[in-house]
């Protein structure tokens, strides 16, 4: 698989730990459903922003390898946050789970999430052939 990064300055730049836009060739597509900051051995939620946001990223990156990946294969990342003063959170810990090209990405502003989480992630991977 190749991934390209797509930039335009007729669009506005991207703004923290992600690109515009990903071009990809040669892969196998895998979509994850979202993941929240479940603790898989305990099945409870861990407490507090930071530690949801890792665990979250956690169990997307348990899910990828299962499909026979990692976090560099996620071309597309959506992000689910019930406050998104949080948000420069998200950019902070992705900053040191993810690396360039980053995946493209949305960040979306909800009322509520299962279980009282305070931040789901889903993905799209593309995996080599």
């Amino acid at each position: 698989m190749s991934k390209f990064t797509i930039s335009t300055g007729d669009a506005p730049q991207a703004i923290g730990t992600y690109s515009q836009a990903i071009r990809v060739t040669g892969g196998e597509t895998v979509y994850l459903s979202g993941q929240i900051g479940l603790d898989p051995a305990s099945m409870d939620m861990v407490q507090g922003i930071d530690a949801q946001i890792e665990q979250v990223i956690a169990n997307l990156k348990a899910v990828i390898a299962a499909s026979g990946g990692n976090l560099g294969d996620v071309v597309k990342l959506n992000v689910y946050l019930t406050d998104l003063g949080n948000f420069a959170k998200v950019n902070e810990i992705m900053g040191k789970h993810f690396s360039q090209p980053y995946p493209a990405r949305a960040a979306i502003g909800v009322s509520a999430l299962p279980r009282g989480a305070l931040v789901e992630m889903d993905a799209v991977v593309v995996l080599d052939k």
